[in-house]
């Protein structure tokens, strides 16, 4: 299905292109591009608002995909809703802009220092708006973080995977539990974790998780995964056309009142029905991808990880200075263990200049500090990166041309 130069679902791209920023954006299949050509070929129609029957599929369609995400992590609906926005860091906002802090009588806001700038942000916003401590907390190795340095009647922010080394929150599960029995509401951040790491948000408790479609070989959107214990704890005013039910002269009446309405509580305006239609395929896709295709995306992983235990130095992402000096060779991965991401430097080289060198041997990879600056750049004082990411269109012969391409540099 994924061998080179076989009729597959990435067979569009050129043999000698070979993208590796799936962190930022993953290519789309082919069953999950046919599907959103199908919707403007065949049902192109307003969702919710129409009586023909163009509209009744696309509501059919986009009622199927909100069961799907649910499904995809093993979450109850009777216990969360969906909706969906543009992007994770949209639907992050749409949270925290509109949380009742008093209400939930919360204290602290709490994220910590490997994070994205969409939760690194949005938490310094929500404190001056509320008048709460901030809380930066570590995060370890493995990408767990320590439970006792979580305050109680905390709303606590954090990812699920590491958009620099791919590290999950391996103790995800316990921390909810800590967060939930002091009091506390936590909201995690999926854009790295739905589409090759989802197991670890399966029957989890959080009060909502946020994602980015895009980066899970579906179109460019984004999702709100909530409880719907937790949705009145968000005071809606970012409001307008699709969550109305009745307008007056001086007041209106949500349709998330209905309690079958929940997910229009953050879906003001038109929504991007095809894009929701075309998520739902690429969930189909995900959930069918063959053991085959796993297992040599495992590979491709380890044989890079391997390549730089040979050549250089791994597991730097939280070494000091003096330490990474101490280390052999003058490539450095940040990674402690394979993943489908990796960050790394070279020393003496600059590594925009080295991300332009790799773009002219038609290897695709991205270069800078990956929207994480103050821990990269202010706290760990690393140069700008390139970032590898990997994901399922990659072959074992793309894997070798890249490790044929950085001995070059050595």
């Amino acid at each position: 299905m994924f061998k080179k130069n076989s009729k597959n679902d990435f067979s569009y791209l050129n043999e000698k292109d070979i993208y590796l920023d799936g962190a930022c954006q993953s290519l789309r299949p082919l069953p999950v591009i046919e599907t959103l050509e199908t919707y403007y070929k065949e049902h192109n129609s307003c969702g919710e608002r129409v009586k023909y029957k163009w509209g009744r599929i696309t509501d059919e369609k986009v009622n199927a995909t909100r069961e799907k995400v649910l499904n995809y992590l093993k979450l109850k609906k009777k216990d969360y809703f969906v909706s969906f926005t543009l992007n994770t860091t949209y639907g992050l906002n749409l949270i925290l802009s509109q949380f009742d802090a008093k209400k939930a009588k919360i204290k602290y806001i709490v994220t910590s220092e490997v994070e994205h700038n969409s939760p690194f942000l949005s938490t310094i916003s929500f404190a001056r708006k509320n008048g709460v401590k901030r809380k930066v907390i570590a995060r370890n190795s493995d990408g767990s973080v320590n439970l006792e340095d979580i305050p109680k009647n905390s709303l606590v922010v954090l990812n699920s995977a590491s958009n620099i080394d791919g590290r999950v929150l391996k103790n995800i599960k316990e921390v909810i539990k800590k967060v939930h029995e002091n009091s506390g509401y936590i909201v995690i951040d999926a854009a790295q974790t739905m589409a090759h790491s989802s197991y670890i948000l399966e029957k989890c408790d959080a009060d909502a998780i946020c994602f980015s479609a895009h980066k899970m070989y579906a179109p460019s959107l984004g999702g709100i995964i909530m409880k719907k214990s937790f949705e009145p704890l968000i005071e809606t005013s970012f409001i307008g056309g699709g969550m109305v039910d009745d307008v007056e002269l001086d007041s209106y009446l949500l349709s998330k009142d209905n309690p079958e309405h929940l997910y229009t509580k953050f879906e003001a305006g038109l929504q991007a029905w095809g894009e929701i239609i075309a998520l739902g395929s690429a969930i189909d896709w995900l959930e069918k991808i063959p053991k085959a295709a796993k297992k040599t995306l495992q590979e491709n992983e380890q044989k890079v990880f391997d390549f730089f235990e040979k050549y250089g130095s791994v597991g730097e992402v939280d070494k000091t200075i003096e330490e990474r000096r101490l280390h052999k060779g003058k490539l450095h991965l940040l990674n402690y263990e394979p993943s489908s991401t990796m960050s790394f430097y070279v020393d003496g080289l600059d590594s925009h200049l080295l991300g332009e060198a790799l773009a002219e041997e038609g290897i695709m990879t991205r270069t800078g500090y990956f929207c994480v600056h103050y821990y990269l750049d202010h706290k760990m004082h690393f140069p700008p990166l390139v970032r590898l990411s990997f994901g399922y269109q990659n072959t074992p012969e793309q894997i070798d041309k890249l490790l044929e391409a950085l001995k070059k540099v050595l």
